[in-house]
C-alpha cells in the first residue's frame, strides 16, 4: 500500500487502490483504465467493508467527501492528498455502501472558495436535475457470452445497417415531460422492433449522463455514467444484453469534443481550468457555448480514453461513434479571424487533438479488436478511416456527409430539373472509396426547421412517397454502411421532437405502412446479398453501367461480391416517367430476375407492370458483350440478379 500524509480513519489503517505505477501511467497519459482506480469503489479493508474514494483535483487546498451518510457535512470526511504530487485525493470510508449519495466538496487553493462537485468517474448519478453521484456496484450477470467472444462481429465485410435512436422519444408512455420508456421497457419493445425491421445495429444518441434534455445528450457530464433518466446501469446492461441476444450490435454516441459549463460538473473543477483548455481560443466552443477538453494535458487523455474503454469493457458496446470530430481537428473551426492562433507550423490543425484521436483509436483497437470506431467528420481531412500506422486517424468508418448533402439536394428538386444536376447524384462514387464511409440520414437532417425527409420530397403525395422510396433504395444499393434515424421508416411529416413520441399512428395509413415495409425489405436485401456488403468499402465492389444518361435522369451500376459471378444490377429512374425498352449492357449472358422493386404495390407503389425475368441478347451496350432490355417503373429503383 502507498503511504501518504493525511488523517487516518479511526476504524482502519489507510487504504488505497492506486499504485505508483498507476500514477506513472496517469501522468504520462497512458492509463486507459482509470475507472478501476478513481471514483468510488466498494472494497473491504482488513475485514471492514466500505467505499474507497479518489478524485483528481491538483489545485485544491482541501477536498472532502460529503453525502447522505454524513449529512453532507464538509468537515466529517476530509480526504488526503497523495505524497506523489499527482493531484489525487483519496479516502476509505467504512460502512458506506451501494446506493449511497455523495459529492466532493473542493476548496480552491487561491480563492478559498468551496464548491460541491459531482464525481467525474461516478458509475451512476441521480436523475437530473438532482446532482449527486451514487456509489454503485455493477453486479449484472451477462447472458450473451458467445456474442462477446465473436471476434468477427465488427468486420467491415459484414452488413452495417444502423437504426439511430433517441431513447427518450422513440416511444413514450404518456405526454408528460418524463414519461420515458425505461431501459427495461425499451428491451421489451425496441429490441424486437429493430429485429423485425432487419437492422443489424442500433445507435443511441448519447446515453452518458447529461443535465439538459434539450441537448439530446450531446452536452455530456458523466463520462462513466449512463443517464439515470431511463433506469440504473444494470438496466442498461440488460438492454444491451437483450440486443445481443437478438443478434443486434450496439453503437454508443460519445462526445469527447466538448462539455457544458454547469458549475457542479467538470467546468473549473478544482477552481481552475482543469479539464478544459485554459486558453478560451482553444477551450471554448462558440457554436455550442460549451468548453473544450485540453488535449494537450496527459491526464485528460487518460480520462477520455478510459471513458471509451469503459463502455467497451464494462458495457460490451460494439462500436463508438465519435461526435463532432471536425470541431476537434481544426483550431479555426467556427471561429473568425483573430479568434484563433495557428499551430507551431503555421497551420490550422489542432495537433494535440489529432494526436489524441490517433492514441484513442490505437488504444481501443488494441484492447478490443472486434470493436469499430466511427467518426462524425464533415471535412475533407485525409485518412480519417485509415490506420494510424498508415498515417491516418485510425477510425474504422467515417460518416459520408457529402453524399448526404448532395443526395438530399438532388431529391428536393422537381424531377423535370434533375437532368441538369446528374452530377449531384453520381459525384459521390468518385470519392466513395477514399474512406470507409457510412451513409447517414441522421437526426441532424430532421430538426431545426429542415423539415422531415418526406416533406422535402417534391410533387403530389404519391410522388413524395415514391421519391422517398427511391432515395432509400438508392442509399441501400450505394457502397457503404447505412444509418437511418428513427421515424425515417414511418415517413412522418412532422420534424422530430425530442419531447414526444414518434408518430406511430401513421402506420394505420397505407402509404406509411408501405414505407415501413420498404425499409424492412431493403434491410433484407442488404443483409442477404453479399454483393451489397462484402466489398462495400472497396472500389472493386462497384462498377458503373451508365452514369451519363442525364436526359432521362437514369443511372445504372453493378454491385459485386467477392465471388466472381455474384453481382447485382441496379437501375434508378429518378423521374415519374416510366421507361420501356431501356437497354443496358451486362457482363454475363443469361436470365436476370428482379429481386427488388421500390415501385411494388406492397410499398404503396404504382405496381407498373414489368417482367419479373429478362433474357440477355448478344447485342453490345455500354462496353459490355451482352445486354438486357428493361421496363423501368416511375420514380423507382429496381435490382436484378442473374439466375445460375
Amino acid at each position: 500500500m502507498t503511504k501518504k500524509a493525511g488523517k487516518r480513519n479511526s476504524k482502519t489503517e489507510w487504504f488505497t487502490l492506486i499504485t505508483e505505477f498507476d500514477i506513472f501511467l496517469f501522468k504520462q497519459g497512458k492509463h486507459y483504465r482509470l475507472y478501476e482506480k478513481l471514483g468510488a469503489h466498494l472494497v473491504e479493508n482488513k475485514g471492514v467493508k466500505g467505499t474507497f474514494f479518489a478524485v483528481w483535483a491538483p489545485n485544491a487546498k482541501q477536498v472532502s467527501v460529503i453525502g447522505d451518510f454524513n449529512f453532507w457535512n464538509h468537515t466529517a470526511h476530509p480526504m488526503g492528498p497523495r505524497y506523489d504530487h499527482s493531484g489525487i485525493w483519496e479516502l476509505f470510508i467504512p460502512e458506506v455502501f451501494h446506493g449511497a449519495l455523495y459529492k466532493f466538496a473542493i476548496t480552491n487553493r487561491a480563492s478559498g472558495q468551496t464548491v460541491e462537485k459531482f464525481d467525474p468517474f461516478a458509475r451512476f448519478n441521480e436523475v437530473p436535475p438532482k446532482r449527486a453521484s451514487v456509489v454503485w456496484d455493477l453486479k449484472y450477470q451477462w447472458q450473451q457470452s458467445s456474442w462477446q467472444q465473436d471476434t468477427n462481429r465488427g468486420s467491415l465485410q459484414k452488413p452495417w445497417s444502423v437504426y439511430e435512436v433517441h431513447a427518450g422519444s422513440w416511444k413514450r408512455k404518456g405526454a408528460g415531460e418524463n414519461d420515458y420508456l425505461s431501459y427495461r421497457e425499451l428491451a421489451a419493445e425496441l429490441v424486437p422492433y429493430i429485429q423485425e425491421m432487419g437492422f443489424t445495429h442500433v445507435e443511441f444518441l448519447p446515453l452518458t449522463e447529461f443535465p439538459f434534455s434539450g441537448s439530446w445528450g450531446y452536452q455530456a457530464t458523466g463520462y462513466f455514467a449512463p443517464t439515470a433518466r431511463f433506469g440504473t446501469p444494470d438496466d442498461l446492461m440488460y438492454l444491451i444484453d437483450c440486443f445481443h441476444a437478438a443478434g443486434i450490435g450496439v453503437i454508443m454516441d460519445w462526445v469527447p469534443s466538448h462539455f457544458p459549463e454547469d458549475d457542479y460538473a467538470l467546468a473549473q473543477f478544482d477552481g481552475t481550468a482543469l479539464f478544459e483548455h485554459p486558453d478560451r481560443r482553444k477551450g471554448f466552443h462558440p457554436d455550442w457555448k460549451s468548453l473544450i477538453f485540453n488535449y494537450e494535458r496527459y491526464e485528460i487523455r487518460s480520462f477520455l480514453i478510459s471513458s471509451a474503454l469503459f463502455w467497451a469493457d464494462l458495457y460490451r458496446i460494439d462500436a463508438i461513434r465519435v461526435d463532432a470530430v471536425a470541431s476537434m481537428l481544426y483550431l479555426d473551426y467556427s471561429r473568425k479571424q483573430g479568434e484563433w492562433e495557428t499551430n507551431i507550423y503555421g497551420g490550422n490543425e489542432n495537433l494535440a487533438a489529432i494526436s489524441f484521436l490517433k492514441e484513442l483509436n490505437t488504444a481501443i483497437y488494441s484492447a478490443f479488436p472486434q470493436i469499430q470506431m466511427i467518426a462524425e467528420e464533415s471535412t475533407s481531412f485525409k485518412g480519417v478511416s485509415r490506420p494510424v500506422f498508415a498515417g491516418g486517424l485510425g477510425f474504422g468508418m467515417k460518416w459520408m456527409m457529402g453524399w448526404m448533402h448532395d443526395t438530399l439536394n438532388y431529391f428536393k428538386k422537381d424531377p423535370i430539373y434533375r437532368q441538369h444536376h446528374q452530377n449531384d447524384i453520381t459525384f459521390s462514387i468518385y470519392y466513395a472509396f477514399s474512406e470507409n464511409f457510412m451513409l447517414p440520414l441522421s437526426h441532424d437532417e430532421v430538426v431545426h426547421g429542415k423539415g422531415s425527409l418526406i416533406c422535402r420530397m417534391p410533387g403530389d403525395q404519391w410522388q413524395q412517397f415514391a421519391n422517398l422510396r427511391t432515395l432509400y433504395a438508392f442509399m441501400f444499393t450505394h457502397p457503404g454502411a447505412k444509418l437511418l434515424f428513427m421515424g425515417a421508416e414511418l415517413a412522418q411529416f412532422a420534424e422530430w421532437n425530442y419531447q414526444s413520441s414518434l408518430d406511430w399512428h401513421l402506420l394505420a395509413f397505407e402509404p406509411h405502412k408501405g414505407m415501413q415495409h420498404l425499409i424492412k425489405k431493403l434491410n433484407h436485401l442488404y443483409t442477404s446479398e453479399p454483393a451489397l456488403y462484402e466489398r462495400q468499402f472497396e472500389r472493386e465492389g462497384f462498377e458503373w453501367i451508365d452514369h451519363a444518361d442525364s436526359q432521362n435522369s437514369i443511372i445504372s451500376y453493378l454491385r459485386l461480391a467477392n465471388t466472381h459471378d455474384d453481382f447485382l444490377l441496379v437501375v434508378c429512374n429518378f423521374t415519374p416517367s416510366p421507361r420501356d425498352y431501356y437497354r443496358l449492357g451486362v457482363p454475363v449472358a443469361g436470365r436476370y430476375r428482379q429481386v427488388f422493386n421500390s415501385d411494388a404495390s406492397q410499398f404503396w407503389g404504382s405496381a407498373y407492370n414489368i417482367p419479373e425475368v429478362v433474357q440477355t441478347t448478344e447485342k453490345t451496350a455500354h462496353g459490355k458483350p451482352f445486354s438486357v432490355e428493361l421496363s423501368l417503373p416511375p420514380l423507382a429503383v429496381t435490382v436484378w440478379k442473374i439466375e445460375h
